[in-house]
């Protein structure tokens, strides 16, 4: 088989160390690398990478280990500085060098390897390539030609974001990875600084682009550009002036592609990929990209089934990266919402962004740190932030943890019976601070499937009030609430384990609707409601709350979310009404309020009531964030006690962003936006998360709904888990010897302390 013919259009640090590893695994490949601009031409100043990747690399290239550890810049803190105080966090672990000391490593150890490199040359076109080499790495960065003309294959997503920012540096070297906020006359500006030698840092400005017009920068030339934040962050850089490298001002793209090889062409780094510089992830993604591509060039005798399983091993890991940067990027461009946080809090805040970050990985860094934000959160000594108090009107919750409702689709004739019982007794032992019941209709026309539960007549009254009373009675601390609503145009259809929103075979009862939209077109068409249904439901409403207060419950949840009824009010896509419930936002939210207000008139007036809304409808035309907001503040004005922020299920072509905790960005900026207390949901799976968000300020409560199905007892195992007993949680007395996890195995064996040689 004659030698692999590899070649490499871009000489960044993903290009040439995958060039480096393929010749040293292989000196008889024949490896060419195109480079369009000089070998000492590079843009931006250092480059961090982390303890993880050095460790690939100095297991693929021990020899470019030892020379990148001769130039690394290390250090462990974090300085946050806001409104002038600044906080320090330490434990995290970097280590920098200049981007130019980087590649003349690289270039030092291919030349050695005998691998070509071509400077000052525009590499062939990707076509000619593709015939001419066995393998093409299409290493040629952000604005990858080869991506470009291979666009219908790799089907490449570029998004722009809100922020300006630009790549500079300074002659002193910082002594940690410092963010400063400074809040000028235009609107907030942030510095990233890090050091990357001895005697030199990286300094990033970065603001809103309505900040960046405002303060003039868009008419500024380039050395009027960095005089002017050299002047505004002349603190943090102790009088240092600021300098360019080809640097101006852009706009960060994030690159996603579908696809990643086509044939023998396969895209590299930032042609792949990008991800956003705030989590310092650009060349550590380039550089295990090379180290995973070259692994399966290794591993795979074929070249397309290497590159397929490059992808396999990659993508996954890419799509991790990118949700973090992506919540990171958005962390930063809506950075006003959070400047009123308590400096520690904001610190905090700043550090969790990305939600990789998290408070138990936090305190094994910095303990002092995070025992410092805890203290000035409210939590007692040893008290994690989930179990301390939160009250709502009368009703104190003894922690922050919701079992969320969940619909069970177990009920006969809207009755709930010993499933319901058994259901929600056990997460009501398991230690919750509120348990809330599945979407209870308000009629029968009401329910989502025959299997829904009703609070329409006094039957189901009467079997509500025996589970409260067992709550009440047997797990006393724990509140029970109850969810309100009406399926809408989503109702008559199977139980979810049958179809989910698919109609019923037989049996159909007639739906309705703000608008005569079928959820899909399999589903039935709803009648649009005329303004005397409007009121018999209104009437509905009003009759299921005054049920469920004599039923005992705590507290009521409209729910105004998932394409319901109330929600397909809310909803463009899905009230198309021209009267006066249809039209602007304020006309949709008209009768989701009324409905709201004639319940509160016959609601207890010291027991709460909380809305659950979509905050977003994953959909183009759709509610959307702003609108969310809006949404949150007029149900506040008519005394909403807290929103319980969902996303999405309201039209079927939806097309969730989903991942760990990806609804929680939304209930965060209802809060930080407006003060109103927030419900998160959506994908917080440990109590970690629960922690991290209550402490960040992003929520006041968590709803859990998968893990309690899960595990009945999260809550108590949660604390066990945090060594944590105290007020917050009570174990109920039957229970009490299965409060510490059970002994696994043997745990005695002594370790082996030599290893001897023969």
């Amino acid at each position: 088989m004659p030698p692999l013919r590899v070649a490499i259009i871009g000489g960044g640090p993903g290009g040439l160390y995958a060039a480096a590893l393929l010749k040293r695994l292989d000196p008889t490949r024949d490896i060419t690398v195109w480079e369009r601009n000089a070998p000492d031409d590079t843009f931006g100043f250092g480059v961090v990478l982390s303890d993880e990747t050095l460790g690939g690399i100095e297991h693929a290239d021990p020899e470019v280990y030892t020379a990148l550890q001769r130039d690394f810049v290390r250090w462990d803190d974090i300085d946050i500085v806001h409104r002038e105080t600044r906080h320090t966090s330490g434990g995290h672990g970097f280590a920098a060098l200049g981007r130019r000391r980087l590649l003349e490593i690289l270039h030092t150890r291919c030349r050695n390897l005998g691998v070509e490199l071509r400077f000052d040359s525009e590499a062939p076109y990707p076509a000619w390539l593709a015939e001419t080499y066995d393998l093409v790495i299409a290493a040629d960065g952000v604005h990858s030609t080869t991506r470009e003309a291979y666009a219908h294959v790799f089907r490449p997503h570029v998004a722009t974001h809100h922020c300006r920012y630009i790549w500079l540096a300074t002659d002193f070297a910082f002594d940690a990875f410092r963010f400063e906020i400074a809040e000028t006359e235009h609107g907030v500006m942030q510095l990233h600084g890090y050091p990357y030698a001895p005697d030199a840092s990286t300094v990033i400005v970065e603001m809103r682009e309505e900040v960046w017009r405002a303060a003039g920068f868009e008419e500024l030339d380039p050395q009027e550009s960095i005089e002017s934040c050299a002047k505004i962050f002349a603190e943090a850089l102790r009088g240092h002036p600021l300098r360019s490298n080809k640097s101006a001002w852009t706009t960060f793209r994030t690159v996603v592609n579908e696809r990643w090889s086509h044939e023998n062409i396969v895209l590299l780094g930032d042609a792949a990929h990008t991800a956003h510089f705030s989590i310092g992830s650009g060349t550590k993604l380039a550089v295990e990209d090379a180290l995973a591509l070259a692994a399966c060039l290794e591993e795979h005798p074929d070249i397309p089934g290497a590159l397929r399983a490059y992808e396999e091993e990659r993508k996954p890991v890419v799509a991790s990266t990118q949700r973090a940067a992506r919540a990171s990027l958005e962390w930063f461009e809506n950075i006003a919402l959070y400047l009123g946080q308590p400096p520690r809090q904001f610190a905090f805040n700043l550090l969790t962004r990305s939600r990789r970050v998290t408070h138990d990985n936090l305190r094994l860094r910095d303990a002092g740190f995070t025992e410092s934000v805890e203290r000035a959160f409210g939590c007692p000594p040893g008290t994690p932030p989930m179990f301390t108090p939160f009250r709502l009107r009368g009703l104190t919750l003894r922690n922050r943890v919701v079992v969320s409702p969940m619909d069970m689709y177990s009920a006969v004739d809207g009755l709930p019976g010993d499933f319901h019982l058994v259901h929600l007794g056990a997460r009501a032992l398991g230690g919750a601070g509120l348990v809330m019941t599945e979407m209870v209709c308000v009629s029968p026309e009401g329910r989502i499937t025959p299997g829904c539960t009703g609070l329409y007549n006094g039957k189901q009254a009467e079997a509500w009030r025996r589970i409260t009373d067992f709550v009440h009675t047997q797990a006393p601390g724990t509140a029970i609430g109850v969810q309100l609503g009406h399926s809408g145009r989503k109702g008559s259809t199977k139980l979810m384990w049958e179809g989910i929103d698919e109609p019923l075979p037989d049996g159909n009862w007639p739906l309705v609707a703000a608008s005569p939209i079928p959820y899909t077109p399999e589903n039935q068409t709803p009648r649009e409601l005329s303004r005397a249904q409007l009121t018999d439901l209104r009437e509905q409403f009003t009759a299921a709350a005054w049920r469920a207060a004599r039923a005992g419950f705590d507290l009521l949840e409209l729910h105004c979310a998932h394409g319901y009824l109330l929600s397909g009010f809310l909803s463009p896509l899905t009230n198309r009404r021209t009267d006066a419930y249809g039209g602007s936002l304020e006309k949709r939210l008209r009768f989701p309020l009324e409905v709201f207000d004639a319940i509160r008139g016959v609601w207890p007036e010291e027991r709460p009531m909380t809305v659950r809304i979509s905050a977003t409808d994953w959909a183009e035309g759709g509610t959307c964030a702003e609108d969310a907001v809006e949404i949150a503040r007029a149900f506040a004005a008519h005394g909403a006690d807290a929103i319980d922020v969902s996303t999405g299920q309201v039209v079927a072509e939806e097309q969730p962003e989903y991942g760990r905790s990806y609804q929680t960005p939304y209930a965060d900026r209802i809060r930080n936006s407006t003060g109103i207390p927030v419900i998160a949901v959506g994908a917080i799976s440990s109590w970690d998360d629960v922690n991290s968000l209550l402490l960040a300020g992003r929520t006041d409560l968590c709803a859990l709904a998968r893990p309690h199905l899960y595990d009945p007892h999260w809550t108590l195992h949660a604390a066990a888990e945090q060594s944590y007993e105290g007020p917050g949680v009570l174990w109920p007395a039957p229970y009490r010897a299965g409060s510490r996890r059970p002994r696994t195995g043997r745990t005695d064996a002594p370790k082996p302390r030599l290893t001897l040689g023969t």
